[in-house]
């Protein structure tokens, strides 16, 4: 398993933000979290800024959201519910 080398909050000069950045190595990853039950393509602003500026470095971004299903938003770019954290599989 990869370990996170560096986990910290993103916000750029227009104000996006990304709630947590996580890297290791050269790769990035960012995580939004939502208290929504819903999620739209606004909430991945940050996400989207984010993986232009890191270019190929950027690996994933994924909104936690308080809804129900998994859903992809393109790129690398995915919703999905808090509580699949929780629940085993």
């Amino acid at each position: 398993m990869a370990r996170a080398s560096a986990a910290r909050p993103r916000r750029d000069k227009d104000g996006a933000e990304v709630d947590l950045v996580l890297e290791s190595g050269q790769a990035l990853a960012g995580v939004e979290v939502k208290a929504s039950a819903t999620v739209t393509t606004a909430d991945f602003r940050g996400l989207r800024k984010l993986r232009e500026a890191a270019g190929t470095r950027f690996k994933a971004g994924v909104v936690l959201y308080d809804g129900e299903a998994t859903a992809p938003f393109g790129d690398g770019l995915t919703a999905v519910p808090m509580r699949e954290l929780w629940e085993s599989r």
